[in-house]
């Protein structure tokens, strides 16, 4: 069992972003919440915040004790446990947002007994209190952290205790598999015959293959937290920039006729059916001519070695050159879509070359200028992209690595046990499967949890969450 010695402190921290903003808050839990808040308070009823009653917000001011001035005009919540973020008390000062006043705020606080908290403590103390499992916390940060409306969607499933729920039944039918095991080895002489193995073999077949469709869902769980990089590339004046910026819906990159205005590797953020997209926009530059356009290149190279997605851009008006085969031939190897741009404009490329290499579904004609067959495009980099097109956005999609791993193992040790079960081995090396396989379930939710690793996991949140 994980023990926690500072549970018994009173911490406090500033919980908003840093920065100027309407509001900022300074949050208190801990058994002497309430009295470390009364010390810095004043309230405009003239009575203490002991005296208030749960989930109630009071105008007032803080004192900076010492010199006994205003410190800030503030409207204070007051929740009291076990009805709380850590199902302790919890008092949250509503500061004005300036990084001066709640640093002066704080300092207050910490002046009247509170310490400083810890990154990620308050969500810590609220798992140590039962208040949440273990996953559902780790689905905080990716609350805080999503980059895709979708994705944010997902961390409140698993927030909300879905992928807990899950879980769980998989752990109470594999703890009534193991409890049946351990029976049969413990009274031998009830005997067990075919018909018990076959039942047995069964029912651990159904969980691992419970298991097999949560880590398949984790293929794009990993693509919706993360998202990917997509790459331009493409000989000079083909259209990369006017492409990036139809992508972007916005005028990102520089557009000139002028071919080479892009003489270095240009990244922005997008969405795309909602996956996070990290665009790059690279030279067209394929022999330099000087230190800046070596470099240049260089960078380009790396990017789209290091690229999940290459959209390689082809110009429809133009025949196929030399440099737009040497591109080609480069990357047969890579994931590539093939877009033909400026459709609009008179065709003399031979489309059917890049079509031969990449094959028909991976070339699309499009014109970045007059945003034809845009919508097209990125129907086609999702499809590209995940491996489950008809995947569920509304269903449980594992994406922590720390879960998939810990699915991974258990799937082994539930594969083990069918192989043992199927080959009429021992029942106790089916006994100990089915355990490492229930301990694996038990790491995800916190049950069973090394205590190194839940301080690093609260480690990556930050301070006053």
């Amino acid at each position: 069992m994980y023990q926690y010695k500072g549970l018994e402190d009173t911490i406090a921290a500033i919980a908003t972003p840093a920065g100027q903003g309407g509001i900022g808050i300074v949050r208190i839990s801990g058994q002497e919440a309430i009295a470390v808040a009364d010390a810095v308070l004043r309230l405009y009823e003239d009575r203490a915040l002991a005296q208030c009653k749960s989930h109630t917000v009071h105008y007032g001011w803080v004192i900076n004790v010492k010199t006994k001035e205003i410190v800030d005009e503030v409207l204070v919540t007051l929740m009291r446990a076990p009805k709380s973020y850590t199902a302790e008390d919890v008092v949250e000062i509503n500061c004005h947002g300036g990084t001066t006043v709640l640093r002066a705020a704080l300092q207050a606080v910490l002046n009247a007994g509170a310490r400083l908290a810890l990154p990620g403590e308050f969500t810590k103390r609220a798992f140590l209190h039962g208040r949440m499992d273990l996953a559902q916390a780790e689905a905080v940060i990716d609350v805080i952290q999503a980059r895709s409306e979708t994705f944010l969607r997902q961390s409140h499933y698993q927030l909300k205790g879905e992928l807990s729920t899950q879980l769980n039944a998989m752990r109470d039918e594999l703890i009534k598999i193991y409890t049946m095991v351990e029976a049969l080895i413990n009274f031998p002489e009830d005997g067990i015959d075919a018909q018990n193995r076959r039942d047995i073999l069964n029912r651990i077949s159904i969980q691992e293959k419970g298991m097999a469709r949560l880590l398949e869902s984790s293929k794009n769980g990993r693509i919706l937290k993360e998202g990917i990089c997509i790459v331009l590339c493409g000989k000079p004046n083909v259209g990369k920039s006017s492409l990036l910026n139809a992508l972007l819906k916005e005028q990102r990159a520089i557009v000139t006729d002028i071919a080479g205005t892009t003489r270095d590797v240009l990244e922005e953020s997008a969405q795309i059916k909602g996956i996070p997209i990290s665009l790059v926009d690279t030279a067209g530059i394929l022999e330099p001519r000087d230190l800046i356009e070596k470099e240049s290149v260089s960078r380009s190279q790396l990017y789209i070695k290091s690229a999940d997605m290459v959209l390689l851009v082809l110009d429809h008006s133009r025949p196929l050159e030399a440099q737009d085969m040497k591109l080609m031939e480069q990357l047969k190897a890579a994931r590539v879509l093939v877009v033909v741009n400026k459709a609009d404009l008179g065709g003399q490329i031979d489309i059917r070359v890049p079509q031969q290499i990449f094959g028909q579904e991976h070339v699309i004609r499009a014109s970045a200028l007059e945003h034809q067959s845009i919508q097209e495009l990125e129907a086609k980099i999702v499809d590209a992209i995940l491996k489950d097109k008809n995947y569920d956005t509304h269903g449980i999609l594992v994406s922590n690595i720390r879960h998939i791993k810990a699915l991974e193992a258990a799937q082994k040790n539930l594969q083990a046990a069918c192989r043992l079960m199927d080959g009429n081995i021992s029942l106790e090396f089916i006994s100990e499967e089915i355990k490492a396989a229930v301990n694996q379930l038990d790491a995800i939710t916190g049950r069973n949890i090394d205590e190194d690793l839940l301080d690093r996991i609260f480690s990556e949140f930050c301070i006053g969450k």
